[in-house]
Parts: C-alpha cells; sequence; structure tokens
C-alpha cells in the first residue's frame, strides 16, 4: 500500500483546451481524497447558461471577471484540485492568485494531441471559427509563453492514459516540498 500523502495547497491545472485538465485533475483529487472543482462549472452553475452562452450573451471579457472571481473564492478554500479554463492563466491576477495560495501545474500539449481531443466538439466558443485548427494553433502559440510562468509543468502524451498523467503531475508535485506532507 502506498504511502498516504495530505495536500497542503490548492494544485490548479492550467493549460489549454484538450490538455486534460478536468480528466486528469479528477483523477488526481481521487488519489489525494481532495475535493475536485472545475471553475468553468462553478461560472456555469453560478450563471445558469453554458459558457458558450455567456461568451455570446455578455462577451469574453465579462466571461473573464467571473473567472477571476470564481478562482478567487475556490483558491480561499481548502486544498483541492482545481481545473481552470484554458483562458485563466492569462490574468496577471489569477496567476498571481494562483501562485500565492497554491501552485499552478501546466498540462502541456502539443497541437496535435489539442486538435485530436476537440476537433468534434461544439462547446468551444474560441473556436468558433473558420478555421478552427488554426485558431487553436494562433492560441496555443500566444498562450505558451504565459503558461510557462507555471510552477510546475508536466506533459501530457498521446500515449498516456489519464491515469499515466496523473501519476506524472503526482511525481512533480512530489518534487516541492510545500504542496504535499505524509498524512
Amino acid at each position: 500500500m502506498a504511502q498516504k500523502i495530505r495536500l497542503k495547497k490548492t494544485v490548479a491545472l492550467i493549460g489549454m483546451m484538450g490538455a486534460g485538465k478536468t480528466a486528469v485533475g479528477t483523477a488526481l483529487a481521487r488519489v489525494l481524497a481532495v475535493p475536485f472543482v472545475d471553475s468553468d462549472d462553478e461560472i456555469v452553475r453560478a450563471a445558469g447558461m453554458s459558457v458558450a452562452e455567456i461568451f455570446a450573451r455578455d462577451g469574453e471579457s465579462f466571461f473573464r471577471a467571473r473567472e477571476g472571481e470564481v478562482l478567487r473564492r475556490l483558491l480561499s478554500g481548502p486544498p483541492a484540485i482545481l481545473s481552470t479554463g484554458g483562458g485563466a492563466f492569462l490574468s496577471a491576477a489569477n496567476r498571481a492568485a494562483i501562485a500565492e495560495h497554491g501552485v499552478a501545474v501546466w498540462l502541456r500539449a502539443d497541437l496535435d494531441l489539442l486538435w485530436q481531443r476537440v476537433r468534434h466538439k461544439t462547446t468551444r466558443p474560441l473556436l468558433q471559427t473558420a478555421d478552427p485548427r488554426g485558431t487553436l494553433a494562433a492560441l496555443l502559440a500566444a498562450r505558451t509563453p504565459i503558461y510557462s510562468e507555471a510552477g510546475l509543468a508536466v506533459d501530457a502524451r498521446a500515449d498516456y492514459s489519464i491515469d499515466d498523467t496523473a501519476r506524472a503531475v503526482l511525481k512533480a508535485l512530489a518534487s516541492r516540498p510545500d504542496i504535499l506532507e505524509p498524512a
């Protein structure tokens, strides 16, 4: 039996849509026996409409403001695994809040893997363009320098299962004495 470990601060999974933040986060939360929360789900619940509907009705800037409020609320709670929206980490205020109250883990994935995972989804408002793959490539290129500011980075790979990636994140977390401790 593996040694029991305790999460000392919230782990915010960041990265592009399709990187696996929700799936890996759910698996990681299960292993660590802590809550899993998805910031987009919290926004949807509060607004009573989907992310796509919020974007259409109120615009991206309105959504990003609500996203920041939700992130700060979630970070102020007990340690958890937090899946963030792909654009959440772009805000300097969100990056600072995550660094102060938790740790950001970038699930780094290449364009081919991301495209494979999101190409058939209609729930991605930023990809509702004439060239969704080109849009995804541009978003990835623009966001990569900002994502690289995360405290930790773990590669999401096509040949990894969800559990493989969760184990890789756990190994990365164990490299930092301020995140995990024996229970």
